[in-house]
């Protein structure tokens, strides 16, 4: 159940995020695509390409959305995350039963599966242009920063690939974690390793049950990004008591005080 203490906060702050209201915050979370990255070009090939690349079209038209293959929302899959072979063995085994249903023989399945595979992961991200100044400002005023998302196994190398290995202290992935968000483990793991607990930690993203309702749920304090182009589009939903809404990463920064909590040291 969320913190009691979570109901004083304001049901809006359209804004600036009074961070000097909330003292005993001592770490601001993020999540990953549509938070501090976005997909730019050249963007992963069409899967419709690799099926008639091998003459798997008719395949290839009844596979669907090449993205909804993963773990759905708030799954739980610990038993796989023991390591990143076994990991990858699973990822791999679920594109080849989607791959079987569509028809497509068995001599063809792990050739196909590989390279769509490795598709879906060769993605170009950069960070949105507020994402670096806000990160290292809110480490300089004595914050931990967190990043905890939905994603493969290679989260923390994206991290570092984007310069942001200086200013993070603690990655937090689905695929290490054993669970998406909003299951409670990836929350739970996610103080662990802050080594705080939930009503110390601020945690912001864009996607509505992931990074709010999951959050608070947890006892986290959510902030709903709500950037101007939006990575989800669709109706913006009324806030929860013990919620906070932006339209850009600055607005955590006004009024926050120095000092306000301790440093990031022994979190891992």
């Amino acid at each position: 159940m969320p913190d009691a203490s979570l109901n004083a906060l304001p049901q809006a702050l359209p804004i600036a995020l009074p961070v000097e209201a909330l003292p005993e915050i001592r770490a601001v979370v993020f999540d990953f695509y549509g938070t501090l990255v976005r997909m730019v070009e050249p963007l992963p090939p069409d899967h419709r390409a690799i099926f008639e690349r091998r003459g798997l079209a008719a395949q290839g038209a009844r596979w669907g959305d090449q993205w909804a293959v993963g773990p759905g929302e708030g799954e739980e899959h610990a038993a796989q995350s023991v390591d990143e072979n076994t990991y990858h063995r699973w990822e791999l085994e679920r594109l080849r039963r989607r791959a079987r249903a569509c028809g497509v023989p068995e001599r063809e399945l792990d050739g196909l599966v590989e390279e769509i595979d490795r598709a879906m992961k060769a993605v170009r991200l950069e960070l949105f242009e507020d994402v670096r100044p806000v990160l290292g400002e809110l480490r300089d005023r004595g914050l931990l920063v967190g990043v905890c998302s939905n994603w493969y196994w290679n989260l923390e190398d994206h991290v570092e690939e984007l310069g942001l290995g200086a200013v993070v202290d603690v990655v937090v992935g689905s695929a290490r974690a054993g669970a998406r968000k909003p299951h409670p483990l990836i929350y739970r793991v996610l103080l662990e390793r802050c080594g705080l607990r939930a009503g110390e930690v601020l945690f912001v993203g864009d996607m509505w049950a992931p990074d709010v309702l999951g959050p608070l749920a947890a006892g986290l304090r959510p902030v709903h990004l709500r950037r101007p182009d939006p990575a989800v589009r669709g109706a913006e939903p009324p806030l929860p008591a013990g919620a906070a809404r932006i339209r850009g990463l600055r607005e955590l920064l006004s009024g926050a005080p120095r000092g306000a909590a301790t440093g990031p040291g022994g979190c891992g």
